[in-house]
């Protein structure tokens, strides 16, 4: 097993190990504590209930509710964002819940796209703790338009593992493709989900599209520093960075220039 692989491997241990159900007899819901850190910096909890061959997932309202606590409501002030993510992830809100209902067959898919999608409103997050008045992901949107870079937004691609995987954007070269994740902070958790989606999706993105297909993560390091570390893992797996605070330089618009 050569060193990427045993990262895989790692990570995968990673989300088994610190993964647990309950089972609630009475309602016949199991609530499942994952790995994945909300807002409040504790791990984010799904629920989820089957019917036949039926299953259904729910945050329970909590995202949303825990945003509200934060002095951040979504529907309000980022009503048009919150709608994107929910269709991309073909997530439903009722009442402030969030759920995804789907065949039994198709469990992993649905689990992995609600748990995404909570991972994203959650960074709805940042406009009461930085004042900001954009998503970062809308920044790099205008970024890559101000250096006119033709680009694919919420770009969808399945991997070999036969789960779909979203990425922020899909720059089409002429030899190769780029998939782009952009980052307003980069912890373990985002980075070990980044980098397990591009290493699924790189072998099967190449025999598609005939081309080399690389990734890159744009991080915004302004208001915190980039840990060595986390720089490091994305060389290990060959993927490449744009540090917000050095995107325009020529090196990084070049990574990006078709």
């Amino acid at each position: 097993m050569n060193q990427i692989d045993k990262q895989i491997h790692d990570y995968y241990q990673w989300l088994k190990d610190r993964t647990f159900v309950h089972a609630d007899e009475q309602t016949g819901w199991h609530v499942i504590n994952t790995p994945f850190v909300g807002v409040f910096n504790d791990g984010i909890d799904i629920y989820v209930k089957n019917s036949g061959n039926k299953v259904k997932f729910s945050d329970d309202g909590e995202t949303l509710s825990n945003l509200d606590l934060q002095g951040v409501n979504v529907v309000k002030t980022r009503k048009l964002l919150f709608e994107n993510i929910l269709t991309n992830y073909g997530i439903k809100c009722s009442n402030g819940e969030l759920t995804i209902e789907t065949d039994l067959d198709k469990f992993a898919q649905a689990k992995h796209n609600l748990i995404s999608a909570i991972q994203e409103i959650n960074d709805f997050n940042l406009l009461s703790k930085n004042n900001v008045s954009t998503f970062f992901k809308e920044d790099v949107r205008n970024y890559l338009n101000e250096i006119d870079v033709i680009y694919t937004p919420d770009f969808i691609s399945k991997g070999q593992t036969g789960l779909e995987f979203n990425f922020d954007f899909q720059i089409a070269k002429k030899t190769e493709e780029i998939v782009l994740k952009s980052f307003s902070r980069i912890n373990n958790s985002n980075l070990g989900s980044f980098l397990f989606s591009w290493d699924d999706i790189k072998p099967t993105r190449e025999r598609i599209a005939k081309k080399t297909v690389k990734a890159i993560a744009i991080i915004n390091d302004l208001n915190k520093p980039v840990k060595p570390e986390h720089l490091e893992a994305l060389r290990s797996k060959e993927a490449d960075y744009i540090l917000w605070s050095e995107k325009d330089s020529t090196e990084n618009k070049r990574k990006l220039a078709a």
